[in-house]
């Protein structure tokens, strides 16, 4: 996979020094103005290499890992696994804050910067667009990590995450509602659709936004708003452009990696090195799988003495945000939910074929058939489970599902999120609100 190479900014601004401890600790790294598409290429690239690695981090708190107390980076990573979000050690590693904004910084530069600087083109269209589908994609992780799970009738007085559309960092911004982060969300993305140029991006630059993966983002987004139309809608027109599934009987690449047919946007680093060195797939999540039948048991998991570590990441050909399967998922849950149960089993069948073995499969339809709704839709969570494990899903598939009790022992006590648990939603992180009395 091509690398995505972190350049040191182009210049972001062209001022000399900012106190900016107010709200972001961001220094400037450069102050050399861009003006060519090559200029904001380059700063673009440093902005999706910047994008962190959050998912990696949620899934310490899922019940997909159980952590692994003989590590040397234990100590960072256990009260993650404690759902400690407050009076934290601090040698526990932060949900990641600066570095979303970081991200946001670059982008504003090119979006209200590139505008005016670079000359007319079908490249400064594709960099605009991307840079707009980037910064709804991180407002959209954002406000799902720090907001509370969106809720029609109550995001508008819900607590989201601060928006910045511009690039002075002297602001002291206050949170805007989840409603009006949804709202920016959505502005983005019909201000990226109107420039976007590239339809689908090519293997080793598929870490880039293209049409088909912000109809990816647009069909995930209507699915956590509970707009079952608009999911079904998006999800139809992105498979239009790529609906390659992997057939897993004929394949051993898995198709999370980056260069799978299945894959869209090959951008976060969805299970990272070191959260996957200290911890060990957990019984739960082992329990879902058949490991005779379902050929995605072996792509996810490797036995180590008498436990299972997780193979299915800890490297950047790993990286994953979309990919195709997801849109059949999410048209098969938002096609149940508008009372189309017949279409909803066929469009997931559609993936499972190419999961199981040809006898798992036969089962599997069996299973499927005489289904009522309700069961169908715990099938479609317990398929979600199986089919993104440690691609950063479970965690949000939690939060807007069902949010059930989770218990981890850690040091030999047992720490339990309850049901409907408040710390489902986490706290901004203590550096955040040192900085930023108004979080």
């Amino acid at each position: 996979m091509r690398k995505i190479t972190t350049f040191v900014a182009l210049a972001v601004i062209s001022f000399t020094s900012i106190g900016c401890d107010r709200f972001l600790d961001i220094q400037p790294e450069g102050k050399v103005i861009p003006k060519t598409v090559e200029d904001y290429r380059q700063v673009l690239t440093s902005a999706y290499s910047k994008y962190p690695s959050h998912r990696s981090l949620v899934a310490l708190r899922t019940d997909e890992l159980n952590i692994d107390e003989n590590t040397s980076d234990f100590v960072s990573y256990r009260e993650i696994a404690m759902w400690k979000d407050s009076n934290t050690d601090q040698a526990t590693t932060e949900f990641p804050w600066v570095s979303f904004y970081s991200v946001v910084f670059y982008l504003n530069q090119i979006i209200n910067e590139g505008t005016k600087t670079m000359p007319e083109s079908p490249e400064k269209q594709q960099i605009l667009a991307e840079a707009y589908a980037l910064r709804a994609y991180t407002y959209f992780d954002m406000v799902n990590l720090y907001g509370k799970p969106y809720n029609n009738a109550t995001a508008s007085t819900d607590r989201g995450v601060p928006i910045t559309l511009d690039i002075d960092l002297e602001q002291v911004l206050k949170p805007s509602t989840v409603q009006e982060v949804y709202n920016q969300v959505h502005a983005d993305i019909a201000k990226a659709e109107g420039l976007m140029v590239e339809q689908k991006q090519a293997a080793g630059l598929n870490y880039r936004f293209s049409k088909v993966a912000l109809l990816a983002l647009e069909a995930r987004t209507a699915l956590y708003e509970g707009d079952w139309n608009k999911a079904v809608s998006y999800s139809d027109q992105a498979l239009a452009i790529k609906s390659d599934i992997s057939n897993l009987n004929t394949t051993s690449t898995a198709p999370n990696h980056y260069a799978s047919v299945e894959s869209i946007l090959a951008l976060d680093n969805a299970f990272n090195s070191s959260v996957q060195n200290l911890s060990f797939a957990s019984t739960e999540l082992l329990s879902k799988f058949n490991s005779t039948t379902d050929k995605r048991f072996g792509l996810s998991f490797e036995k180590n003495g008498s436990k299972y570590k997780v193979i299915k990441g800890g490297s950047s050909d790993f990286r994953i945000s979309f990919r195709t399967s997801e849109l059949y998922f999410i048209k098969s849950e938002a096609l149940l939910k508008l009372n189309r149960l017949d279409e909803a089993k066929q469009t997931l069948l559609t993936v499972l074929k190419n999961r199981y073995t040809s006898d798992g499969y036969v089962s599997i339809q069996n299973q499927v058939n005489p289904m009522n709704a309700a069961d169908f839709m715990n099938f479609i969570l317990d398929e979600r489970v199986r089919e993104f494990a440690l691609e950063g899903q479970r965690w949000f598939d939690l939060r807007r599902a069902n949010q059930i009790q989770i218990t981890h022992t850690v040091n030999g006590q047992n720490y339990i999120l309850q049901q409907n648990d408040v710390r489902y939603t986490i706290e901004f992180p203590m550096s955040a609100k040192k900085n930023n009395p108004n979080l």
